[in-house]
This record gives C-alpha cells, sequence and structure tokens, in this order.
C-alpha cells in the first residue's frame, strides 16, 4: 500500500472534483448557472469512480486514491458512506495522527499516494 497522502493533495482533489463536477452540470443548465445539480454530480461522480476505480478525476489529478485498508481491491459501496460523510465535511476534517478523516475511518479508506 502507498504513503497516506497529505491533506494539501486531498484538499487539492476535492477542489478539482467540485470544479469538474460544476463544469459538467454547467453543460447542462446554460445559461443560467447550475445550482444544486453540481452537487449532485459531484455525488454521483464520487461514489462511481471511488467505488469502482478507486479515484476520482480530481484524486487521479493529484495523484492520490482511496483504498480499503484490509487489502481488498474495490472500495466497492463503502463509496456511498463515504461520499455522504464527505458531503457533511465535518467528519473529514476530524484526523486521527494517522491523517485519516472521521469518514475514512468509518467507511475503513484510506487516502493514499497513487505516484
Amino acid at each position: 500500500m502507498g504513503s497516506v497522502a497529505s491533506t494539501g493533495r486531498r484538499v487539492g482533489g476535492f477542489l478539482l472534483d467540485l470544479l469538474v463536477a460544476f463544469l459538467i452540470a454547467l453543460l447542462f443548465t446554460r445559461p443560467e448557472l447550475p445550482r444544486n445539480l453540481s452537487l449532485l454530480v459531484w455525488a454521483i461522480m464520487t461514489v462511481v469512480f471511488v467505488g469502482l476505480i478507486g479515484s476520482t478525476p480530481g484524486h487521479a489529478i493529484v495523484g492520490v486514491r482511496v483504498a480499503r485498508v484490509d487489502g481488498r481491491a474495490l472500495v466497492g459501496l463503502w463509496a456511498i458512506p463515504r461520499a455522504a460523510l464527505t458531503f457533511v465535511l465535518v467528519p473529514t476534517v476530524i484526523v486521527d495522527a494517522d491523517g485519516r478523516g472521521l469518514h475514512d475511518r468509518l467507511c475503513r479508506t484510506i487516502v493514499i499516494l497513487s505516484r
């Protein structure tokens, strides 16, 4: 398993994912702003990409991925509560000594460097 990703990389990936979700939602709402549609796009994008390949577009750009701590290959359905807890943001800022957020501890995942 790779090294634990820094907070800076995780935040950078998250912000990039928000931007990607906003731009995708904007394609459907132009000339209006997407409002909450961008949050729905972010949630779907996060669950699908993390669940199936362990990395969202933003994660891939900054070189991190989500892995299960038990070593299994796919995050799978744990991506759903993980995304829901990330959406609330509070669990993501409560970190342990290893830098794992509460959402990662509850879902048995960890964000690691992929390159």
